[in-house]
C-alpha cells in the first residue's frame, strides 16, 4: 500500500514540533494515602496532568526496561526499523541493580507501538516501499504525540515489549496463526506475538470439564484477565434448572455455574492492575432460567443490604448484652436474664431485632468465661467492601437477548415460550417446532427486566434481531454475544482490537471548519494500524485464533462528539447534531471499508468472504443507503429501519463526504472485497479518552460546565469547559459578554465589585490588608467561598486577636467565619455565586434562553442548574449513528433518581424501534454502592428543624418523666491503661481509669509540647467526659459526638495499631 503524509514532513523529526517536559505524577486515595508516584515523567508539554499520570501509572512498562540496548541484525528489515534486545555484555559491566528500569518517557511508548506495527506491516508486505513504512512510521508517532487517537489498553500493556526492548516473558498457552503458512503455532513466549486485543467473544459448550466447555471458559477468560482484555459469551446452551439430564436426574441450572465463573473473575485483576476483570454474561430471553438471571443482581443487592444492617444491628445488640452482663449487679445473678434488668432489657431489644437466640446465648456465656466485649464485623456498601465480595454476579455485565418476535409480544400482550436447551436442540435436528416447559405472559417477562434495571442498572439490552439484520457473515452462523460493553458484536470465539479518533482534533477553530482529509487520512492510518495487529497477534484458544485470523474484525471508533458539538454552537438534543454525528460516523465507517477493500486488492479478501460476499455487499449497500436517506422500502433485509442522515440538517461539506465515501467503498468492495468482516465500533474511550485529554467519550454529551484541573505540583484549579467560549462565539457573543457568562460560570475569583462580601465590608469589621490579600490568594483554588476565610489562611492569631472571636468557636467542625463576623445567609450565598460562580450558565448575564440547549450537559450543573439531556436525545444520538457502525455503540443512559420503571420500558422500546443493537440504562442512586446525594445539606437541616418541632407538640401530649442519674464514683485504686501516640508529629498520652467491671470511668489527656492555655482546655474536656461518664453518659455518645471534628493537631498518627488518620485529638 501507498502511505501519504498529511501530518509530517520527510527527513524531519515528526516530535520535532512539539516541546517535552518533566512532571511528577502522583495518584492519592481519598483519604489522602498514596497509590502511585513517579517523578521525571516526560510527556508533551501541552499533555493535561491527568493524561500524564494515566500513561505513567497504567502504560508505561514498570520494569525489565533493558538500559542498554542493541539491534537484531534481521535479515530483510531496515536498520531503522530492526527489534532490539539488551546488550547483555555492556549489561553485565553495571552493578546488577542499575541494568533494568522502567519506561519514563512517553516518546519511548511512541516509539514501541509504532515500531511495533510498522515492523509487522514491513514483514506482512502492506507498504509498497521502505518510505511508506517509514511515512506509516512518522504519521503514528505524530498522533500519538497530539493526541489525534489511541490505541486500547492492551496495546499500551503489551505491544511493543519485545521489539524494542527484548522481552519475552513465559508462554501462558496462547496460540497465533503464521501469517506466511496459515499454520496454527503455539506462542513460545507472552510478547513476541503480543495480546492487543480488548475485546473477545467466546463460545460455551453443554459440557463440564473438556475443551470448550464450561471449566475450560474460565481458563481462557483467565488468561485473557491477565493481560487488560475483556471477553464476553453467551451461556443459553447450558441446561435450565430441573432440566432432565441424558443420563439420568436433573441439571443444576444455569445460575451455579455463572457463580462459579463470577468468582474466578473477581479473583483475577484484570492487565495486572487494580480494576477487575471485565466480562459480559449473555442469555436469551427463552432459557428455562431467565427470570432467575434477571433478577440475579436485584436479589444479590438486597442482600448486601440485609449484610450491611444486619451486622451492624447484630454488632450493636451483641455488644449491648455483653455490656449488660457487667452492669452493677451482684456477682451471682450478674447473667441471670430475670434478676440482672438490664441483661433482661438487653435481650428483648436482641431478640425484637430478630438476633438469633445461639448468638445471644453465646455472648452471656462469653461473658461468663471473662470476655468484656465481643468482635462482629460490620459490613458497609462501599463496592471493595466484603459485603459486594460476599455475593454474586458483581464481576460482570448482564445483559438479555432480545428477538423481534418478543417485542412484538409485548406490544400485542401475547405469551412468551421457554424452552428446555436440549428439546431446543433436538426439535432444530428434526426441523419441528420445540415444546415449551413454561410460558409466561411477555408484558410480565418485560416488566421484570425493566424492574430489575431500574434497581440495579442490569440487565441491558441487546437487540438480537436487529443485530444479525446487519450481519456481514450470517452464514458462519448467528450473532450471539458481545464483549464486556457491547460494542464489539460478531462470531463466538473471534476477538476486536480497538482504537479511536479524537473528534475535537479534527476541528479548525480559526476555519470554524472541520478537517475532512485530515479525518479521512487518520481513518485509513489507523484502519492499517488494526488489521497489522491482528497479523501481529496471539490468542487464548486455538479456535479464537483462528477465526480471528479468517474474519479480521477490527474496531475503529471516536470520542468528544459531545465537546466537539459544544465547540461548534451545536446543542446535543438537536436535528443538527443528530445528522453531523450520522455523518462523521458514516465517514470514518466507509472510509475504514474503502481501506480494508485496498488491502483486499493488494493482500486478498479474508477468508469468510467468499462464501458471505452475497450478504456483506447488502449490508454496505444498507450502510450507503442511510447516508443517502432513502425511503425505508429501498432498504434489503431489515425489519426495523435506521435513522439516515437528513440533508437537511447536516452541514454539507460533511453531508457530500459521507455519501462520497459510502459510494466508494461499495465500489472498490464490489471490485475486490474486503480485507475485514466488520472495521468499526464505538467504545467507551473511558482510559484511552483521558490519555488524549477527551472532555467526552464515544457518543456522550458532556457532563459539566466547570472542571477542575489537575495541578502538576498538587491540588486542582477550577477552569471553564474549554468548549463554551468558543461556542459563545459561535453564537454571536462579543468578547465583553463572554467574559461576563464565563465569570458567571466558573466565579471571579476575587473579591473586587462582589456586592456584600469585598475590601471595604472586610475592613469596617476589622481586617487588615494584610489579611485582605490572603484571602485574595486563596479565592481562584477553593470551591465555595468560606474555604478561604479560615483559620489556615488567616491564622489563629488573626481570627482571635483582631476579629474577637472564641478559639472555641474556631475549632468547630461547623465554624463559619463569615457568618460569625455578621453577614447573612443570604449575603454570603451571593458572594459565592460572584466569587466562586453557579457552575452553570442558566440565569447568566446576556445568555439568551434560545442559546440554553447549546450548553446542556448530562446531568444538571450547579445548585441553581434545572436543565439536563433528556434520555430520548441520547437514544437519538445513538441512532444517528448506529446505521454506520459495523458493531453497536458503549453507552449507558443515565436517568434521574426519580426516573420510574415506565421510564425504563419507554427507554429499552424506543431504542428498539430506533434501530439500536444494544442499550443499557442508569438511575442514579439505584446501586447501593453509590451514595445517593440529592438531598443537600440544607434540607437535611430542614427536616431535622421540622423533627425538632414535632417532638417540642409531641411533649405537650406526654407526661414526661425526668430522671436524674446519680453519680457513680471511681473505687480510689483502680485499672486503666496509658496510650501514647504521635498526631502529625506531636505526641498525645490518653490515659483512663476503670472500673472493677473494665467500663471507663475516666480519660486523661496529655500534650506537654502545646501551651498553657490548650493544656488547660484539654484538661476541661477531659474532665467534663469524665464527669459524663460517671453519671451514665455511655461512651458511644461521646464519640458521636466528637468523631470527625476537625481541628490541629491533624494528620497522620503513629503509635496505634488500628488508626492511621485523625481529624483532630
Amino acid at each position: 500500500m501507498q502511505i501519504k503524509r498529511h501530518f509530517t514532513t520527510a527527513g524531519k523529526d515528526p516530535l520535532s514540533s512539539l516541546k517535552f517536559v518533566k512532571r511528577k505524577s502522583e495518584i492519592k486515595n481519598p483519604d489522602g494515602s498514596l497509590v502511585f508516584r513517579m517523578n521525571d515523567v516526560v510527556v508533551p508539554e501541552h499533555w493535561s496532568q491527568v493524561a500524564t499520570d494515566i500513561v505513567a501509572q497504567k502504560y508505561f512498562r514498570k520494569a525489565g526496561v533493558p538500559k542498554l540496548l542493541e539491534k537484531i541484525n534481521e535479515e530483510g528489515i531496515p536498520v531503522w526499523l530492526q527489534p532490539s534486545k539488551s546488550n547483555n555484555k555492556k549489561l553485565d559491566e553495571l552493578p546488577e541493580e542499575d541494568r533494568y528500569t522502567a519506561e519514563k518517557d512517553t516518546r519511548q511508548v511512541f516509539h514501541r507501538l509504532a515500531g511495533c506495527w510498522t515492523y509487522w506491516g514491513w514483514k506482512g508486505d502492506y507498504f509498497d516501499s521502505e518510505e511508506d513504512a517509514k511515512t506509516f512510521y512518522d504519521e503514528i508517532l505524530y498522533m500519538l504525540a497530539n493526541q489525534f487517537a489511541a490505541p486500547n489498553s492492551p496495546q499500551w500493556f503489551n505491544t511493543g515489549l519485545n521489539w524494542a526492548y527484548g522481552i519475552t516473558g513465559p508462554s501462558q498457552g496462547h496460540y497465533y496463526v503464521d501469517h506466511k503458512t496459515g499454520e496454527m503455532v503455539t506462542s513460545s513466549d507472552a510478547y513476541t506475538h503480543p495480546q492487543p486485543h480488548a475485546c473477545f467473544i467466546q463460545s460455551i459448550n453443554d459440557d463440564l470439564v473438556n475443551e470448550g466447555g464450561i471449566m475450560d471458559l474460565w481458563v481462557r477468560e483467565a488468561r485473557l484477565f491477565k493481560y487488560g482484555s475483556g471477553t464476553g459469551s453467551n451461556f443459553s446452551e447450558l441446561r435450565g434448572t430441573d432440566e432432565p439430564l441424558s443420563g439420568g436426574g436433573k441439571s443444576s441450572g444455569l445460575m451455579s455455574f455463572l457463580k462459579i465463573g463470577d468468582r474466578s473473575a473477581g479473583a483475577i485483576k484484570s492487565g495486572g492492575t487494580t480494576r477487575r476483570a471485565a466480562k459480559m454474561v449473555t442469555l436469551d430471553l427463552d432459557h428455562p432460567d431467565i427470570e432467575e438471571y434477571i433478577n440475579w443482581k436485584v436479589v444479590e443487592e438486597q442482600k448486601v443490604a440485609s449484610l450491611v444492617t444486619g451486622s451492624n444491628q447484630t454488632n450493636l445488640h451483641l455488644n449491648n448484652i455483653m455490656k449488660a452482663c457487667y452492669a452493677e449487679h451482684p456477682e451471682n445473678d450478674r447473667f441471670n436474664k430475670k434478676a440482672n434488668e438490664k441483661l433482661k432489657f438487653a435481650v428483648l431489644e436482641a431478640r425484637k431485632a430478630l438476633i438469633p437466640n445461639n448468638f445471644i446465648e453465646r455472648v452471656i456465656q462469653l461473658a461468663k468465661q471473662g470476655f468484656k466485649s465481643i468482635e462482629f464485623p460490620k459490613y458497609n456498601t462501599d463496592w471493595n467492601d466484603d459485603a459486594y465480595a460476599t455475593v454474586s454476579g458483581q464481576n460482570s455485565n448482564n445483559s438479555i437477548r432480545v428477538t423481534n418476535g418478543f417485542m412484538n409480544a409485548v406490544l400485542d400482550d401475547e405469551d412468551w415460550n421457554l424452552y428446555w436447551r436440549r428439546e431446543k436442540r433436538k426439535a432444530a435436528e428434526e426441523r419441528r417446532k420445540p415444546k415449551s416447559c413454561k410460558t409466561l405472559r411477555a408484558r410480565d417477562l418485560w416488566n421484570d427486566i425493566a424492574h430489575a434495571a431500574w434497581s440495579c442498572a442490569d440487565p441491558g439490552i441487546q437487540f438480537h434481531s436487529t443485530i444479525n439484520e446487519w450481519h456481514t457473515c450470517p452464514n458462519e452462523g448467528e450473532i450471539k454475544a458481545s464483549n464486556p460493553c457491547s460494542e464489539y458484536m460478531f462470531l463466538d470465539d473471534t476477538a476486536c482490537n480497538l482504537a479511536s479518533l479524537n473528534l475535537v482534533k479534527f476541528f479548525n477553530l480559526k476555519e470554524k471548519k472541520f478537517d475532512v482529509e485530515a479525518y479521512r487520512h487518520s481513518t485509513k492510518i489507523w484502519t492499517v494500524v488494526l488489521e497489522i495487529s491482528v497479523l501481529m497477534a496471539q490468542f487464548p484458544s486455538r479456535r479464537i485464533a483462528q477465526l480471528s485470523y479468517e474474519y479480521r474484525t477490527l474496531g475503529l471508533g471516536f470520542a468528544n462528539l459531545g465537546s466537539l458539538l459544544m465547540l461548534q454552537g451545536i446543542p446535543y438534543d438537536s436535528n443538527e447534531g443528530f445528522a453531523i454525528c450520522g455523518a462523521l460516523t458514516a465517514i470514518m465507517h466507509m472510509s475504514a471499508y474503502s481501506t480494508s477493500a485496498e488491502m483486499a486488492r493488494e493482500l486478498e479478501p479474508f477468508s469468510g468472504y467468499k462464501k458471505n460476499k452475497k450478504d456483506m455487499l447488502k449490508v454496505i449497500r444498507n450502510h450507503k443507503r442511510a447516508a443517502f436517506n432513502v425511503p425505508n422500502e429501498e432498504y434489503e433485509g431489515l425489519s426495523v429501519f435506521p435513522t439516515g442522515i437528513n440533508p437537511k440538517y447536516c452541514p454539507s461539506d460533511l453531508l457530500n463526504a459521507a455519501r462520497e465515501d459510502s459510494s466508494t467503498a461499495l465500489e472498490l468492495g464490489e471490485k475486490y472485497g474486503y480485507r475485514n468482516a466488520q472495521v468499526t465500533v464505538i467504545a467507551p474511550t473511558g482510559t484511552i479518552g483521558l490519555v488524549m485529554d477527551c472532555d467526552t467519550t464515544g457518543v456522550e454529551p458532556d457532563f459539566a460546565l466547570v472542571k477542575f484541573k489537575k495541578l502538576a505540583g498538587g491540588g486542582y484549579f477550577k477552569i471553564i469547559n474549554q468548549s463554551i467560549p468558543p461556542a459563545l462565539e459561535r453564537v454571536g457573543y462579543n468578547k465583553d459578554q463572554i467574559n461576563e457568562i464565563v465569570k458567571y460560570a466558573k466565579g471571579h475569583g476575587t473579591l473586587n465589585g462582589c456586592n456584600y462580601v469585598n475590601a471595604e465590608s472586610l475592613k469596617a469589621k476589622g481586617f487588615t490588608e494584610e489579611a485582605i490579600s490572603k484571602i485574595e490568594k486563596a479565592l481562584p483554588t477553593v470551591f465555595e467561598i468560606g474555604f478561604a476565610f479560615n483559620k489556615f489562611t488567616l491564622g489563629t492569631d488573626f481570627i482571635i486577636d483582631q476579629l474577637g472571636i472564641d478559639e472555641e468557636k474556631i475549632d468547630r467542625f461547623d465554624f463559619n467565619l463569615l457568618k460569625e463576623i455578621g453577614f447573612s445567609k443570604q449575603e454570603i450565598a451571593s458572594a459565592n455565586d460572584f466569587v466562586c460562580g453557579t457552575m452553570t450558565i442558566e440565569g447568566a448575564p446576556f445568555l439568551k434562553h434560545e442559546h440554553y440547549p447549546v450548553f446542556d450537559c448530562a446531568n444538571k450543573c450547579g445548585k441553581k442548574g434545572t436543565r439536563f439531556i433528556r434520555a430520548s436525545a441520547h437514544i437519538k444520538m445513538m441512532a444517528a449513528s448506529q446505521p454506520f457502525i459495523s458493531g453497536a455503540i458503549s453507552k449507558t443512559i443515565n436517568f434521574p433518581n426519580q426516573a420510574s420503571i415506565e421510564d425504563f420500558k419507554d427507554a429499552y422500546m424506543q431504542s428498539w424501534k430506533l434501530g439500536l443493537k444494544a442499550n443499557a440504562l442508569y438511575r442514579d442512586g439505584s446501586k447501593l454502592s453509590q451514595p445517593l446525594n440529592s438531598i443537600s445539606e440544607e434540607d437535611i437541616e430542614a427536616l431535622l428543624e421540622d423533627k425538632d418541632k414535632n417532638d417540642m407538640v409531641r411533649v405537650a401530649e406526654k407526661i414526661i418523666h425526668r430522671y436524674i442519674a446519680k453519680r457513680r464514683r471511681l473505687p480510689d485504686r483502680r485499672s486503666g491503661y496509658t496510650q501514647k501516640a504521635k498526631i502529625n508529629g506531636q505526641s498525645v498520652y490518653i490515659r483512663t481509669g476503670e472500673y472493677d467491671n473494665g467500663q471507663i470511668g475516666e480519660i486523661f489527656i496529655d500534650m506537654h509540647r502545646e501551651g498553657a492555655a490548650f493544656r488547660s482546655l484539654l484538661n476541661c474536656f477531659a474532665i467534663s467526659i469524665s464527669l459524663g461518664l460517671q453519671h451514665g453518659v455511655p461512651l458511644e455518645e461521646f464519640a458521636d459526638a466528637f468523631v470527625f471534628t476537625r481541628f490541629e493537631p491533624s494528620g497522620i498518627v503513629t503509635g496505634n495499631e488500628k488508626i492511621k488518620m485523625a481529624t483532630s485529638v
